[in-house]
């Protein structure tokens, strides 16, 4: 499979090695396929899939995501030997579990994580959308009537 024809942006996006990058396109412009190769890239040069935290909009993106990286970095195993065949199969088959969610996702992990530190009851769920919907509006509610009352 030959590399795909990256424009300077994509390029330049996929090269940078400054840390952390926002990538802000339109749907179709290559978004995904520029942040696998990135990430791709990160991990043959020694990061671990431990060591990412990628955010995206939807469940079915960050799903999309972690499908094309392991599948990119089998992909780069089979050029390699020895050791590092295995290392990167080994990130291929272990980056469903590297940090790759959508910011709710993520947020949710660190505070299953930390309850305590936070204060939440272990057993904490996130509401569903009506739920949070009826809540905002109670809670403005509540707020209005304050002021009313002022």
């Amino acid at each position: 499979m030959s590399e795909p024809r990256w424009t300077p942006a994509q390029r330049a996006a996929i090269d940078d090695r400054g840390g952390a990058l926002l990538v802000s396109a339109a749907a179709g412009s290559g978004k995904t396929a520029v942040l696998t190769e990135r990430i791709a890239r990160h991990i043959l040069e020694g990061a671990s899939p431990d060591d990412l935290l990628v955010v995206t909009f939807t469940r079915a993106a960050a799903a999309e995501m972690k499908k094309r990286i392991g599948d990119r970095l089998s992909a780069l195993a089979a050029q390699q030997q020895g050791d590092e065949a295995a290392r990167l199969y080994g990130a291929a088959e272990g980056i469903g579990r590297a940090n790759i969610s959508t910011i709710d996702g993520f947020c949710s992990h660190v505070l299953r994580r930390h309850f305590d530190i936070a204060g939440l009851d272990p057993a904490f769920r996130a509401g569903e959308e009506a739920e949070n919907l009826a809540l905002r509006q109670e809670a403005l509610d509540e707020l209005m009537e304050r002021y009313y009352a002022q």
